[in-house]
């Protein structure tokens, strides 16, 4: 399986959205500050995955989610999570 996948940054309350074919090896590399391009946006909260059979889905899936239509998709399919987490 691959996962396409949305973390919060606790620190400055941000999305980073990514996929891989093991999630919770990718969400503690993440959090230990494995990733360059996170590692001082730590720690992350997992809050949003989708799982997908092909590689390619899911990397087309991560494109969609990084796009300005997919950014309002997942703020609109997290709006109860984000009201209550402020």
């Amino acid at each position: 399986m691959f996962y396409v996948y949305v973390l919060q940054s606790i620190k400055d309350r941000l999305f980073y959205t990514g996929y891989t074919c093991d999630l919770k090896r990718r969400l503690d590399e993440h959090n230990n500050g494995e990733n360059f391009s996170t590692k001082l946006r730590r720690p992350f909260k997992l809050v949003y995955y989708e799982a997908s059979y092909d590689e390619k889905d899911a990397k087309a899936r991560e494109k969609y989610l990084k796009s300005g239509m997919g950014k309002r998709y997942i703020k609109n399919r997290l709006k109860f999570f984000l009201s209550i987490s402020k």
